[in-house]
């Protein structure tokens, strides 16, 4: 198992910095300080491992929005703290960063979802509950609503890639303070804290 995780963990620091394409599975084992028959005795090809860099990243975030989710009631509030912990996670987890870098470009296994897939779910879910309990805007819908957060939340990833200062916190309140009072209903709009909660978001931020 260890094996494995480290891997894994190469995996994602050669795919971060070299794409998935130019990646060498001899610069993966050398990286884990393993030789080559022990990565094949884990993994069969260079694909099946970037699969498990993506199920590694994917049960990352699942693990933040779950503790997000626990953390308060208004979905609204839940989806201003997600993006501001997941957003600063790619900067300091190579896993995580890998995931979404290695993104769509994958030929997907059945059942698998990626880690784009992953976090538009939840966002669709959450926004869906939003709209359920009457507080986003008049006239916003959870579909329009959720293809924009993930449209925008997705962007700020990839220019992340090169420049982290796009997932900064200033960055995400900016955009918040730009967004909510189009998506959240008035009544509610002064309750929302756009630079994310603060019990909730520093452990990942």
């Amino acid at each position: 198992m260890r094996t494995r995780q480290s891997l894994v963990r190469a995996a994602a620091e050669v795919f971060a910095q070299s794409g998935f394409t130019t990646a060498a599975l001899a610069s993966i084992s050398e990286r884990a300080g393993v030789s080559a028959g022990a990565l094949h005795f884990h993994f069969a090809n260079k694909q099946e491992l970037a699969r498990a860099v993506e199920d590694e990243a994917a049960a990352a975030v699942r693990s933040v929005v779950e503790r997000v989710s626990a953390a308060g009631p208004n979905p609204l509030q839940r989806l201003v703290d997600a993006t501001h912990a997941l957003m600063g996670r790619p900067g300091r987890d190579v896993v995580v960063r890998a995931g979404f870098e290695l993104g769509s470009g994958l030929p997907r296994r059945d059942g698998a979802m990626g880690l784009h897939r992953v976090w538009r779910d939840w966002v669709e879910e959450v926004l869906g509950e939003a709209e359920r309990e009457g507080v986003l805007a008049e006239g916003v819908s959870a579909a329009d609503a959720s293809a924009a957060v993930v449209a925008a939340t997705v962007g700020f990833e990839l220019l992340g890639s090169d420049d982290r200062t796009r997932t900064s916190a200033t960055a995400l309140t900016g955009f918040w303070e730009l967004l909510l009072p189009r998506l959240a209903a008035a009544e509610g709009l002064g309750r929302l804290v756009s630079c994310g909660t603060p019990d909730v978001v520093p452990g990942d931020a």
